[in-house]
């Protein structure tokens, strides 16, 4: 069986970016995550020990977004490592940050860097 675990769009006002003003002013901000991890133990057991609990999740991607970074790819990288240092039984992981009405000078909702990730067992 292949379980996983998703926190989806995650909302975080952060200031990330190149330009000047974005560490300033901050932007608006969308996070997805997709674990994957053996978890049959609590789907037998239930109990929270025996998966990754999602409050946790939540509180290290809040956490890495606090730091402001130019680069959405070296934010997602640190969402990437931090996760999978807290919980080691992660075997594969799928991180997006999207930064909403990016200052590109023309109508467009984000821009996005996916990161994904597997770790062999």
């Amino acid at each position: 069986m292949i379980s996983k675990i998703e926190l989806k769009e995650l909302r975080l006002y952060a200031y990330h970016g190149v330009l000047p003003q974005e560490t300033v002013v901050g932007n608006q901000f969308i996070v997805n995550t997709t674990i994957t991890a053996p978890l049959g133990n609590a789907i037998e057991e239930d109990e929270l020990e025996d998966t990754i609990n999602y409050a946790s999740v939540y509180q290290i991607i809040e956490q890495e977004m606090r730091i402001p970074s130019k680069l959405l790819e070296h934010v997602a990288g640190r969402i990437l490592r931090s996760l999978k240092e807290a919980f080691p039984q992660i075997t594969a992981l799928e991180i997006s940050v999207s930064k909403l009405n990016p200052p590109l000078g023309g109508d467009l909702y984000s821009a996005s860097v996916i990161l994904q990730e597997t770790y062999p067992q």
